[in-house]
């Protein structure tokens, strides 16, 4: 609150002696405005939410027993990620559908081939939904029951995580040589993500994958 002081000394002594105007000195009581700053800033803090750690899970598989154990895929799907060009700027993405058979091997087979996609709306997103349909159809039946209140949120949330981890459902596995920067590993995880893929794991790169790659790569 404010105070004007007025003062004693405003007035003469004598009879004859002239009237002087009395100084008024003024005070401002800042205390209810401090209490006010403070109360808001408590409202503030208390109200507030606070950022989220941001975080993205990732799968890894389980090393094998031995380094000669050949790892059984089932319906699998895998990334190769790198970077190419003339000086090596380009986003480079292939993918091969199945087991890895290296050229000349034991088991007969015919060497993998590679299929280059990109990060277009026709490319790699495309090519998830084409191989992911029968569990996206499953997903778009069990949101449907959700709507119509047939079955409970819970319930929804359970199936449909049933659903992903299915055996026969797209398994897909990312590989990434040493040129391959990490937003493209972030951006195909986001687009699995999108695209309702349940089973998917960062792997590392085998020597014939990355033989075959380099091979491809300087076409």
């Amino acid at each position: 609150m404010a105070e004007v002081n007025t003062g004693d000394g405003g007035g003469g002594h004598g009879k004859h002696d002239k009237k002087r105007a009395k100084k008024a000195s003024t005070r401002i009581d800042m205390t209810p405005m401090v209490d006010l700053a403070f109360l808001l800033l408590t409202f503030f803090v208390l109200t507030s939410t606070f950022n989220k750690a941001k975080t993205m899970e990732i799968n890894f598989p389980a090393k094998p027993k031995s380094e000669k154990e050949r790892m059984k895929i089932n319906n699998a799907l895998t990334f190769i990620l790198t970077r190419e060009g003339k000086d090596e700027k380009e986003d480079g993405i292939y993918y091969y559908y199945g087991e890895f058979y290296g050229p000349n091997n034991k088991d007969g087979k015919p060497a993998t081939a590679y299929t280059k996609t990109d990060f277009s709306k026709e490319g790699l997103h495309k090519l998830l939904l084409d191989r992911n349909k029968p569990t996206i159809d499953a997903l778009d039946a069990l949101e449907e029951k959700y709507k119509k209140k047939e079955i409970a949120d819970t319930t929804y949330k359970r199936l449909a995580l049933k659903e992903k981890g299915k055996k026969e459902a797209l398994t897909v596995l990312i590989k990434a040589d040493d040129k391959a920067v990490y937003k493209n590993i972030i951006d195909a995880i986001d687009e699995l993500n999108i695209c309702n893929v349940g089973k998917y794991a960062i792997v590392d790169m085998g020597q014939g994958e990355l033989d075959i790659l380099n091979a491809v790569k300087k076409k």
